[in-house]
């Protein structure tokens, strides 16, 4: 330690600071409406946002909700206004190598808003990526995994065309694991929707379902009983509160997960201290970033309780952000929901994801390892080409 009030700290110049930001709304659509209980999607909208170093490197990050502002408090657009008019004065000139203490910085200015500092983050982690040679996943600490199981979530509304999707989707080797979005129906038309496509599958495929908090308690302690008894594994956030969440768990012979009621690593370990969960939804976004999505891990793993990768419905940008995250998971013991980018009927990488034999492939290349179409982009981008096009017809 240096005690010598004459010597001082080596000043050091960064190798690259940050020289704008830049952000965009896409706007894409998906391949049938997507039913939760409190929106209907039938399309998705993307903020990209774009850090651009003094070094040439450019890093990409994402964020995006579902339903708009159904699902939270933030939405793209929100997001987009906040990173414009908050994030990139903060960020300017400062040091883009330092990650963690760029957000450290942001967080100190900036409250809240943990879906616009997780797409700031990935920014930053993706161009230091590229900076070193490294993926994102070895800026993380190093990747466990290369490959990462893959749910996939039935939101038709309609029995006979989810077992048929599922069906294609066994046939094709991409999921074989699937959740089923209820609670927008009277509970018995629910619970009857589960069984028959839990019938239809039989032990082909697992069924799971989340209720996003459409539950009473009462319902759910009813509920619950009714699908341990049809086969389902596993129920997502039936209640809204942690304390409710906390009198069901472990009642029934079936998991509980937390979700909504996770929002970083504080609520974390609230939800961890009572007990409140066999299992924790992870979500990078809705933890703040990337870092934050791990000490939610580390977390869950320190209580006893399980994880999986759950996802915001992202594009391929924040799905493999979230892929590079879980992929350093110690446990991962339910897989993940990363299927955000087969949703859409738009491709925006000029490489896209791999997904194959059930299971979702980590590119190995440095940063994030895609590489947007960038002309793809900028005909979705909202006002942009596609808009020009259909005003000229």
């Amino acid at each position: 330690m240096n005690t010598n009030p004459n010597l001082r700290e080596p000043i050091t110049t960064p190798a690259a600071v940050v020289e704008r930001v830049e952000t965009m709304l896409v706007d894409l659509p998906t391949i049938r409406p997507h039913k939760l209980s409190v929106a209907t999607m039938d399309g998705q909208t993307l903020m990209l946002v774009k850090v651009y170093c003094s070094d040439g490197v450019v890093g990409i990050g994402e964020g995006t909700t579902i339903g708009g502002l159904a699902y939270g408090g933030e939405s793209p657009e929100s997001m987009k206004l906040a990173i414009d008019t908050y994030f990139a004065p903060i960020m300017a000139a400062q040091d883009a190598t330092r990650v963690q203490a760029m957000m450290a910085r942001i967080g100190k200015m900036i409250k809240d808003n943990r879906f616009a500092k997780s797409a700031v983050e990935t920014a930053l982690l993706d161009a230091h990526g590229k900076r070193l040679g490294l993926p994102v996943s070895e800026l993380l600490g190093g990747r466990r995994r290369e490959r990462l199981p893959v749910a996939w979530t039935l939101a038709s509304g309609d029995t006979a065309k989810d077992i048929a999707e599922a069906e294609r989707m066994l046939a094709l080797r991409r999921h074989k694991i699937f959740k089923l979005k209820i609670g927008a129906k009277p509970l018995e038309e629910d619970i009857a929707h589960v069984a028959a496509i839990k019938r239809a599958l039989s032990d082909r495929g697992a069924v799971r379902v989340d209720v996003n908090m459409a539950w009473s308690e009462t319902q759910a302690t009813y509920g619950m009983s009714a699908l341990a008894d049809v086969g389902c594994e596993l129920v997502e956030q039936p209640v809204a509160s942690a304390a409710a969440l906390a009198r069901l768990v472990r009642r029934f012979p079936i998991a509980l997960m937390a979700d909504e009621s996770l929002h970083g690593p504080e609520s974390a370990f609230d939800i961890a201290k009572i007990g409140g969960a066999d299992v924790f939804a992870v979500k990078v976004e809705q933890s703040g970033g990337l870092f934050n999505a791990q000490r939610v891990g580390a977390i869950a793993d320190a209580a006893g309780i399980e994880l999986y990768g759950g996802t915001m419905l992202e594009s391929a940008v924040g799905t493999i952000a979230s892929a590079h995250t879980f992929a350093t998971f110690a446990n991962l013991q339910w897989g993940t929901e990363l299927f955000g980018p087969l949703l859409l009927t738009e491709e925006i990488l000029l490489q896209p994801l791999s997904y194959r034999d059930f299971e979702l492939v980590l590119p190995d290349g440095p940063g994030l390892g895609i590489e947007l179409d960038e002309d793809r982009v900028k005909y979705f981008v909202r006002d942009g080409a596609r808009k020009s096009i259909h005003a000229a017809r």
